[in-house]
């Protein structure tokens, strides 16, 4: 069984795929940091200085000075402003997919065509298997 597994472990496939969670995870991270820190503050700079991860509604209809403080109070809270951050997140990793894999097939050689399988009988034109000497809709003697 063990044989069996390091087999199955050893497979190009899965090791492509340990790879590409783990820069995955990685890219993730930096792109979490590039939304949070570079990204967002400019734009609630732009917006009177809102900070998006402070964005929150309280649902017991308190007031807190912070998300923070709402959180350290147990009090139930929507925050908006976090979910906007991770929606960002996602469409930036979703363009810079879209990107690669753009980029990738557009390396990739478009696949040979299929070699025919039928030609076309010279007298009635229906499609026929390419070994045939004789039409099988007509019944005309066809040239080797």
């Amino acid at each position: 069984m063990l044989k069996d597994f390091k087999a199955f472990v050893m497979k190009g496939n899965v090791l492509d795929l340990a790879v590409a969670v783990i820069i995955g995870a990685a890219f993730g991270a930096i792109v979490t940091s590039m939304v949070n820190d570079i990204i967002m503050p400019p734009i609630g700079m732009l917006l009177s200085g809102i900070d998006f991860k402070e964005l929150f509604l309280t649902l017991n209809g308190q007031h807190y000075a912070s998300l923070a403080a709402a959180k350290a109070a147990a009090a139930p809270v929507i925050a908006y402003g976090t979910f906007l951050n991770s929606v960002i997140n996602f469409l930036i990793v979703a363009f810079v997919i879209f990107v690669v894999v753009r980029a990738a097939s557009k390396l990739q050689k478009p696949a040979p065509p299929a070699a025919a399988v039928t030609k076309d009988c010279t007298f009635c034109f229906t499609a026929i298997p390419i070994p045939a000497t004789r039409c099988p809709h007509c019944t005309s003697q066809l040239a080797g």
